[in-house]
């Protein structure tokens, strides 16, 4: 029984991250919130922009995802890393990658987050 999608992605962010979470993901990214199913925690949010669906979940022992990481495709690469320096959110560069520019930032908790739009 081979892969045949990927229906969402997760992260950890501390307790009371929410409203965080939100300025950074809709504010910032242009996500929108979608409802959790009632039967699960209370805690944490879930997102969805274009086909991706991000899960935040609260870890009471949270620590930052350093390398392990989401990659966003975006439209608008320039606009976007405009809008996280306005808002003085960390940019920052890497190795090329064939196809695409891209550069990482930060969510508002440290868990790393890389924009990528192809050439």
């Amino acid at each position: 029984m081979p892969v045949i999608g990927l229906d969402h992605v997760q992260l950890a962010i501390p307790e009371n991250g929410e409203d965080a979470a939100r300025s950074f993901f809709i504010g910032i990214l242009g996500m929108r919130e979608v409802p959790k199913p009632s039967n699960l925690s209370r805690q944490g949010c879930w997102f969805e922009g274009g086909a991706v669906n991000l899960h935040l979940g609260v870890d009471p022992d949270f620590r930052p995802a350093k390398k392990a990481h989401p990659a966003f495709l975006v439209d608008d690469l320039d606009a976007l890393e405009k809008r996280l320096r306005l808002k003085g959110m960390p940019v920052r560069g890497d190795k090329p990658v064939a196809g695409y520019n891209r550069f990482f930032t930060e969510d508002p908790f440290g868990n790393r987050i890389e924009i990528m739009q192809r050439d």
